[in-house]
């Protein structure tokens, strides 16, 4: 299974981020949740910092690049498969250190790939 976080985590049901929580946890996906607000998402959890989570597969990103800086360093140490960059985040710097780390990149949105069976 392809574990998931999701970084930029909120628990407005408006967010892009809740609705890719909603998705996910629908589709079976395990989902975890890092947010900058503590709470619930659709029975999630969401932590108002970086959580030493194990065997993450997938991050996928809901932060804009300015608030993305912090985390790099966490994102490695998840050493993840993938971290998606969904629109409003695309970031070349973050995509340079992630490659130097072995980890793939994909710019694409979380919430079509599951719509198409594609995640």
């Amino acid at each position: 299974m392809k574990k998931t976080l999701v970084l930029g985590a909120s628990t407005r049901p408006d967010r892009y981020s809740y609705i890719a929580i909603k998705r996910l946890t629908g589709a079976n996906i395990d989902t975890v949740a890092v947010g900058r607000r503590k709470g619930q998402a659709c029975g999630i959890t969401i932590f108002d910092e970086p959580m030493p989570f194990k065997d993450i597969h997938t991050v996928t990103l809901y932060l804009n690049p300015r608030n993305q800086e912090p985390y790099f360093d966490y994102i490695a140490s998840l050493q993840p498969k993938r971290v998606i960059f969904n629109p409003g985040t695309e970031n070349p710097k973050l995509y340079s250190f992630l490659e130097s780390k072995g980890i793939e990149v994909e710019v694409a949105c979380t919430l079509v790939m599951i719509s198409v069976n594609n995640y």
